[in-house]
């Protein structure tokens, strides 16, 4: 276990200890303390909870809705945002529809949702897809966009076609802004998945949680928060690595080039001459900018007064 690591097992430890404190003391100065259930009374709701068959079900149900909702908005987002950097016709077209659409919450769309959609499950599917697309769709944009027209001359100069211009320079050059996208996308769709839930859903952990608060099941309702958390740091975490995997040709931080550089250190002494070597001032030839400059280097100044004479 690396210094980090334990850094942030005892940043979480400190906050959870904070947590037990508080509601274990009923503290109340001005935030009030009283209802929110101790960590103990949690831990122990939870293990209740994962033996039972429903909490699984509704991992299950919220996992599938986030996995096919943002990955068509992937896609979906990544084609887009590509066609309206490089095509002023795709720009033309879908550009102004989607900088309208793109301001409204996608949480708003819910009633659409319902009258579009025949089933709840498909609603809740296209309200991710629609957190998760427009940012990555924005990052596309801006990337491509950003790249140097260099790489594509010299695709082009050496005999390269539109395709090979698209998949051997736009698309990995852009790579990084789209990961900076999907990133954001995630946990956009996150937050959207579960507040569907909790408004049209059937099953699912953002379902489960509002019922939990119906009933003032206040620990069923932090365990309903704690595997939100959960679950949406492993999926950042595995979007995060997938993209360091894609990306090894990038350059790192700059911490770690520099551990593996050495560096030289600011006050050295003098050079040590090796065994046998000659001092290069002390070599024929070799002029030393201590001594003055000899006698036949100088030019006679008889010569020059004769000239001038």
């Amino acid at each position: 276990m690396t210094v980090r690591h334990l850094i942030r097992l005892l940043s979480l430890a400190a906050a959870l200890g904070l947590w037990q404190l508080l509601t274990a003391f009923d503290v109340s100065v001005w935030l009030r303390f009283e209802q929110f259930p101790t960590v103990v009374d949690v831990a122990r709701e939870f293990g209740e909870r994962v033996g039972s068959e429903a909490y699984w079900q509704d991992l299950t149900d919220s996992l599938s809705r986030i996995v096919t909702g943002f990955a068509l908005a992937a896609v979906a987002g990544v084609a887009v945002g590509t066609a309206i950097a490089r095509s002023r016709l795709a720009a033309d077209l879908l550009g102004p529809v989607l900088e309208v659409l793109r301001p409204i919450p996608a949480i708003a769309l819910v009633p659409v949702a319902i009258l579009l959609f025949p089933s709840n499950e498909q609603g809740i599917v296209f309200i991710t897809f629609t957190a998760a697309f427009f940012p990555v769709m924005v990052s596309t944009r801006h990337a491509v966009r950003a790249l140097t027209p260099v790489w594509e001359e010299a695709v082009l100069t050496m005999g390269g076609g539109r395709w090979r211009v698209l998949g051997s320079v736009v698309l990995p050059g852009a790579l990084p802004g789209i990961l900076g996208g999907l990133s954001v996308g995630i946990g956009v769709s996150w937050i959207c998945v579960i507040s569907a839930e909790m408004i049209s859903g059937e099953y699912g952990v953002g379902y489960r949680t509002w019922q939990d608060y119906t009933v003032v099941d206040y620990p069923g309702v932090f365990v309903g928060m704690v595997t939100i958390g959960a679950l949406g740091w492993l999926t950042s975490t595995a979007v995060e690595v997938l993209g360091r995997r894609v990306t090894r040709w990038l350059p790192r931080t700059e911490s770690r080039t520099e551990a593996l550089v050495p560096r030289r250190s600011p006050s050295r002494g003098p050079r040590r001459a090796l065994p046998g070597a000659q001092d290069p001032e002390s070599l024929p030839g070799t002029p030393n900018p201590a001594s003055p400059p000899r006698t036949s280097d100088r030019e006679p100044l008889t010569s020059t007064k004769t000239k001038e004479a």
